[in-house]
């Protein structure tokens, strides 16, 4: 038995060099020919991409792909990876599944039932609707569909490898239960974001499946091999505002593309932490600018720059709160007066320590060094 990993796309990249990793351009009925095979020809719903996400690229590959081997699926910037960090061989996935059921992404708990996961993002109803549709579709799975969903445990980005019948048993159950569920909701009075809804309830079904027939799944390392584009194009995007000066113009940018989509700001999409920082500098720029202080606009006008800035500024206050003894170097770099007592205490006050795993600053050792 081998293996084929689709991987879906829907930007240019640069595809492993390994054939068993087939790129599979979704949504090109809407987007048009990248160079890479679609997913608008045979029986498709390739034009239903902006409701439906990746799933576009699964349902293409369920009823058009003619091979039996083991089916995976993963993203232009998502892969599974051994502890190595390595992408898995055919060999290593037939492995896996002579062993398990079916592979996974690594599962995530949240700090809170995945209904609330799921409200907090996005429109509960939706799936409420997903729950009528499995109770009416496949009612002995309701029960498995209500313990995920009040459990604190899910999988995520619909990543998945599994021995081709079990991968068309799986497509059935979730495209009966999305387009049931499509009868019942109108995704166009969602903003454009949002509107991709049956890509986000789908994300959890997975594990509803899994668990409702008692298959063994293999969790896996996921590895990103780059930002996502959109997280890229958003930093870039205010990098030359700001080269032009622009501090305002950036600023709204940044605040109306975060707005419609969020998604860019995840831990998952900004991998090195650049949108998340780079909002931090503009949130600093701003407030500076409205005291009357120029602080960190005089250190450059270049973002990567101020990135690079704003790091070694986090990682000196880690010190000060850990009541370390900071070097000479460090003492001479806050000394040389482009930190503001209001970016020090921006920087205490964010959420930036948890969101790149760090601990907390101590506000009241930071603002000592303005006394």
């Amino acid at each position: 038995m081998a293996t084929t990993i689709f991987v879906m796309t829907h930007k240019p990249f640069v595809p492993p060099e390994d054939p068993i990793y087939r790129p599979l351009q979704v949504g090109r009925a809407e987007n048009g020919d990248m160079g890479y095979p679609g997913d608008d020809t045979g029986d498709n719903i390739s034009a239903l991409n902006h409701y439906y996400g990746e799933l576009t690229g699964i349902y293409w590959i369920w009823k058009n792909y003619p091979g039996r081997e083991n089916i995976g699926i993963c993203h232009y910037r998502r892969y599974f990876t051994d502890e190595r960090h390595l992408y898995f061989t055919s060999d290593e996935f037939d492995n896996i599944l002579s062993e398990y059921d079916v592979m996974t992404s690594n599962r995530l708990t949240a700090d809170k039932p995945y209904w609330n996961v799921y409200g907090d993002a996005h429109h509960i109803e939706d799936m409420e609707a997903v729950g009528d549709a499995i109770r009416k579709l496949y009612p002995e799975d309701y029960d498995t569909f209500t313990s995920v969903m009040e459990g604190r445990e899910h999988y995520y980005s619909n990543l998945c490898v599994m021995p081709r019948d079990r991968f068309d048993e799986y497509c059935k159950w979730l495209f009966d239960i999305l387009f049931e569920v499509s009868k019942h909701i109108d995704p166009d009075k969602y903003p454009p974001y949002h509107r991709r809804v049956f890509g986000f309830l789908s994300e959890n079904l997975l594990m509803v499946w899994i668990r409702a027939r008692g298959l063994k799944p293999y969790e896996s390392i996921i590895g990103c091999s780059e930002e996502k584009a959109e997280s890229r194009e958003l930093v870039l995007a205010t990098y030359q505002l700001l080269k032009q000066g622009n501090i305002d113009g950036a600023y709204q940018l940044f605040s109306q593309i975060v707005q419609i989509r969020p998604d860019v700001t995840l831990p998952m999409s900004d991998i090195y932490s650049r949108v998340i920082i780079t909002e931090q500098i503009l949130f600093t720029l701003v407030a500076e600018n409205n005291a009357g202080v120029s602080g960190m606009w005089e250190v450059s006008h270049d973002l990567n720059e101020l990135i690079e800035h704003y790091r070694r500024l986090f990682d000196i206050f880690g010190h000060i709160s850990a009541g370390d003894n900071i070097s000479q170097e460090d003492a001479d770099y806050l000394a040389g007066g482009h930190v503001t007592a209001i970016a020090a205490r921006l920087m205490c006050n964010n959420n930036l320590p948890k969101y790149m795993k760090r601990d907390p600053l101590d506000e009241k050792k930071v603002m000592e060094i303005f006394a």
